[in-house]
């Protein structure tokens, strides 16, 4: 079957060519489908064993629709917005992923429900035909090479035990999939030196959680609370609330918003702003279509020279030397 997508009344099916997974050239697909109260419009991507997925899904009302698939894959799992349920023949329990969360599965046999409760979903994926995860993995981390241990036994397992929050780097990675403006053989070389990136930051996320104190943010409330805090940070980068002011806008009190948002996000809500100001600088060099003075003004340095010293410190160059 491949993939199946059903609410009461009417159901999706997309059936899965194996054979892409086997394909060691180049894919590229964008497309739109009608589905039970809505529409969803997605992009992937297909090269050496690996398909990377990018969907969005608008309903014209709140909705829960059933998924179901059977074919034998690897899938780096990020739920940006909305919630994913997921159920894998032969994992004990199922996993939920609300907006944020990322997890790493392996199974052949999976399903699981979409919930929408803002009317959007929005979803990230990569997939891997077995052998090209078990080889891009091979030398990876004791945690990476347990659960390929798994794969090779044919045990459906879930990398994390619960799921883990998409950090700056995770989101930036993904952000730069999303944007790439090679052609051919260089965006395939990209983005298959992405995919392996993101992978090393999962298992570095995976760690970082196993090494962390007791979870302080328990509810889903609360994380949902501190993930709209950032969001309304990155949309008013320009000029940003204060943290008072911050945790007014979210409904949350503001010692919560700020020991929570660093357990989240593995940074203070101040350093993520400055690292995603300076992420947005750098691709503007990169673009060419502006002057450092501008970009400096746009993202809200107070000067240039302040500017270029921020710059310098994370990136180990001066704005001047991205543009040569």
């Amino acid at each position: 079957m491949g993939f199946k997508l059903r609410n009461d009344n009417k159901a999706f099916e997309m059936a899965f060519d194996k054979n892409n997974f086997d394909h060691h050239g180049f894919k590229e697909d964008a497309f739109k489908i009608n589905i039970p109260f809505g529409e969803l419009s997605a992009k992937q991507w297909l090269f050496d064993g690996i398909k990377i997925l990018y969907s969005e899904t608008n309903l014209d009302k709140p909705a829960e629709l059933d998924w179901k698939g059977d074919t034998e894959l690897v899938t780096m799992h990020f739920n940006l917005q909305g919630r994913t349920s997921i159920r894998q023949d032969g994992m004990s329990n199922s996993f939920e992923l609300n907006g944020n969360q990322h997890n790493l599965f392996y199974g052949n046999n999976a399903e699981g429900k979409m919930k929408f409760d803002e009317l959007q979903m929005k979803s990230f994926m990569v997939q891997f035909a077995k052998d090209s995860f078990l080889t891009i993995s091979k030398d990876g981390n004791e945690s990476l090479k347990q659960f390929a241990d798994k794969i090779v036994s044919g045990t459906p397992v879930a990398f994390s035990n619960s799921n883990l929050n998409i950090d700056l780097p995770l989101q930036t990675c993904i952000n730069s999939i999303l944007n790439c403006d090679y052609s051919n053989g260089l965006k395939r070389l990209f983005l298959l030196s992405k995919t392996i990136e993101l992978l090393v930051l999962q298992a570095e996320s995976f760690n970082n959680h196993q090494n962390s104190k007791s979870e302080y943010i328990k509810h889903n409330y609360d994380k949902e609370r501190i993930v709209f805090a950032r969001d309304y940070l990155v949309q008013n980068i320009e000029s940003p609330p204060t943290l008072v002011e911050l945790a007014k806008i979210a409904g949350i009190n503001e010692y919560k918003l700020k020991r929570g948002f660093k357990e989240i996000f593995n940074q203070t809500a101040f350093s993520y702003l400055s690292d995603l100001r300076l992420e947005m600088a750098k691709n503007d060099l990169l673009e060419g279509k502006k002057q450092a003075t501008e970009i400096a003004f746009e993202l809200g340095y107070c000067s240039l020279q302040h500017f270029s010293n921020a710059f310098k410190k994370k990136f180990a160059i001066t704005p001047s030397q991205v543009r040569r």
